[in-house]
């Protein structure tokens, strides 16, 4: 049997595309091992599928700027490499396919070492720090964005989007508003902060939930230890800190969301054709890749960006009513977009490198 392994982490935009790749190389005939760390959300998420044997390594985070903390990373990154090696030799998979994060270096790295073959997915359209230290060790690269491809070596770029899970297209709306204690009598306003939560975001639409309830009911993904107990109990609002089974549901009852423009999760709101706003990782938090996604976006006419130095109650009460007012033509927009079937075209990619 041919043997493969996953690796990503750090966040659920690391590990979501994995996922979505899982049944088609089941299918395949491929049997199926994960590398993430050893107490990221990775581990969690992996170990709820069927037949997938996940392995924890040690990981740290690499940074650009000086931080005391890149000295005991760098030993972190080193214990990794040494783990992932051991795993690769006992394993000895016929290729490793990498979607992004920290964790994914030392993987990437012992491949080049022992001459497994590696795929790498850049969801961003600059790739992020861990896999341009990747890309020597890649034999291919799958990439979401046309604008991506320019940044990467000729000779290994591939054009494929993002994998999306089969069951986000699946979801149920009556179970979603059931799931929520919601009516099918008004508007649904779905908002996600990302697996780890966004303090400005939730805060902006906390204070202008008076008057987002006049017209929507509001389901709040608000992120790890960022519940708001004060608002439990608040008619037409449900925070949750992170949804995993029942999210096909809760988009399928969504009419229009709010999200940060992680590549992934605007990527799946594009395929599932819903009206959005978009609230990029500022440049003081980030190295600007959601800014650039976001644009890119609302260039192409599929979202309505409000750049977080911009946030006020005022201003996302404008951005939601404007896209609301035009989902129609938000949605039509999306529906001509002529989305990649990435899944079956980076499952290709992973067939022809070994």
């Amino acid at each position: 049997m041919k043997k493969i392994i996953l690796t990503g982490g750090g966040t659920a935009g690391h590990v979501t595309p994995n996922i979505a790749l899982i049944p088609e190389l089941k299918r395949r005939g491929y049997k199926i091992y994960y590398i993430g760390s050893k107490e990221g959300i990775e581990r969690k998420l992996i170990n709820e599928i069927p037949d997938v044997e996940y392995f924890g390594i040690s990981s740290g985070k690499l940074r650009r700027y000086f931080d005391v903390k890149n000295f005991t990373d760098t030993g972190r990154v080193l214990k990794g490499y040494s783990e992932a090696k051991k795993i690769i030799k006992e394993i000895n998979p016929a290729v490793i396919f990498s979607k992004g994060g920290f964790v994914t270096v030392p993987v990437c790295l012992a491949a080049k070492k022992y001459k497994v073959p590696c795929v790498l997915h850049e969801s961003d359209i600059s790739p992020g720090l861990a896999n341009k230290i990747c890309i020597p060790s890649a034999t291919a690269i799958c990439a979401n964005f046309p604008e991506t491809i320019q940044h990467l070596p000729e000779s290994k770029a591939h054009l494929t989007g993002s994998p999306i899970r089969k069951e986000l297209f699946e979801g149920d709306k009556s179970k979603g508003l059931e799931f929520c204690g919601f009516t099918d009598d008004k508007p649904v306003l779905l908002v996600i902060g990302g697996s780890l939560g966004s303090v400005s975001v939730n805060n902006a639409i906390r204070n202008s939930l008076d008057k987002l309830l006049e017209k929507y009911q509001i389901i709040h993904l608000c992120g790890k230890e960022k519940l708001d107990t004060e608002l439990e109990g608040t008619k037409g609002y449900r925070q949750f800190e992170y949804i995993q089974k029942e999210l096909c549901d809760l988009l399928k009852a969504a009419d229009i969301v709010v999200s940060r423009a992680g590549a992934n999760a605007i990527c799946e709101l594009l395929a599932l054709h819903k009206p959005n706003v978009l609230i990029p990782l500022p440049l003081k938090s980030s190295r600007g890749d959601q800014i650039l996604n976001a644009e890119s976006f609302e260039k192409q006419g599929f979202s309505k960006v409000v750049r977080e130095e911009e946030l006020t109650s005022a201003s996302l009460l404008a951005a939601i009513e404007e896209v609301f007012t035009n989902k129609d033509q938000y949605i039509k927009t999306m529906e001509d977009s002529n989305q990649l079937d990435a899944v079956t075209k980076i499952a290709d990619i992973i067939d022809s490198v070994y």
